[in-house]
């Protein structure tokens, strides 16, 4: 294999895809070292204890913007160094491919999403809340079974484009500087990106920024998801892209509501809708018109709609990846 293929992106993207499928959060690894989310959190708690002090509120803001500024710029020198250190061997290539492997959650995302729908089915109601306290940021004593259903579906298909699309998109534009710029942009957004008192005008620009980088990744997502549900035996492309063409404006964030619509049109369930965060309740309209009692076995439909999603994402990368190869070699 040539050395121009061996560090080709879309080649090592597929590597690394295959990486997170095969080991997902390789658990024996990051007993021993932390996980490189878990250092860029620690980042962030650092900068913002000493950055967004009670008695600076007026220049909060001003200084999240210096934050995202800091730790995104910071991430993005840390990948081009690593970057330059793999280029040219064998070796590098395996470790850059490691590198996106690591920072892709596509397993990971798919296991605990599983988990809530085991949790509903054999713990019942506490059990399911329980499970989904992990992936969502909404207070879970206020769902009920169905709330919790929906809370899983919902951040599957949010998080098919934060975790799996967006890191996928920003690498192959922009190489390794690209991916650890937008998980380290993603992380402040968690993190920081909230309407709380404390974070409502620090964490400004960490929620702004996200919403830049999430936005083309956001509706690639929605697309995927909606081809994808022309291969599933239990959903429907023509009403996933006519949902998601029409009320993916309605969800509060510019960019969740289109991988959720899409969702919702082809599961034929409604999604979002009024909720409640720690920092109070949102009153978004539902997306979509099926209904709104959604269960364990949705959560599987939807599980299954992701994993083809994935595969329609895999797909197109070993596509151009195939395609450009013809056309240097010819």
């Amino acid at each position: 294999m040539s050395a121009d293929v061996l560090h080709d992106r879309f080649f090592l993207l597929l590597l690394g895809l295959a990486i997170d499928a095969l080991f997902g959060e390789m658990p024996p690894l990051f007993a021993v070292v932390p996980h490189p989310v878990v250092l860029a959190g620690r980042a962030v708690m650092l900068l913002e204890r000493k950055l967004n002090r009670p008695r600076r509120v007026r220049r909060r803001r001003a200084r999240g913007i210096i934050t995202v500024a800091v730790l995104v710029g910071g991430s993005a020198a840390l990948g081009w160094a690593l970057h330059v250190l793999c280029r040219g061997s064998l070796a590098g290539a395996g470790v850059e491919a490691l590198a996106v492997g690591i920072l892709i959650a596509q397993r990971s995302l798919s296991m605990h999403v599983a988990a809530v729908a085991t949790a509903l089915r054999c713990g019942g109601i506490a059990a399911g809340r329980d499970a989904v306290r992990h992936i969502v940021g909404r207070d879970p004593a206020r769902l009920d079974a169905a709330g919790v259903a929906r809370a899983a579906i919902e951040s599957l298909a949010e998080n098919f484009s934060d975790a799996v699309v967006a890191p996928a998109f920003w690498y192959l534009l922009l190489g390794l500087p690209g991916l650890f710029a937008y998980k380290m942009a993603n992380t402040l957004d968690s993190m920081l990106g909230h309407r709380s008192p404390r974070y409502l005008a620090f964490g400004w620009a960490a929620a702004r920024f996200d919403d830049l980088v999430n936005w083309a990744p956001a509706r690639l997502s929605g697309a995927l998801i909606a081809a994808a549900a022309a291969f599933a035996g239990n959903a429907t492309a023509g009403r996933s892209f006519a949902v998601m063409l029409r009320d993916a404006h309605k969800h509060a964030s510019p960019n969740a509501g289109w991988p959720e619509a899409a969702m919702a049109g082809a599961l034929d369930i409604a999604l979002a809708g009024p909720r409640v965060y720690a920092e109070g309740p949102v009153n978004d309209p539902w997306l979509g018109d099926g209904t709104q009692a959604a269960g364990p076995a949705d959560i599987g439909r939807a599980l299954r709609l992701y994993a083809l999603a994935g595969r329609l994402l895999a797909g197109l990368i070993a596509g151009v990846f195939l395609a450009a190869h013809i056309m240097r070699r010819g």
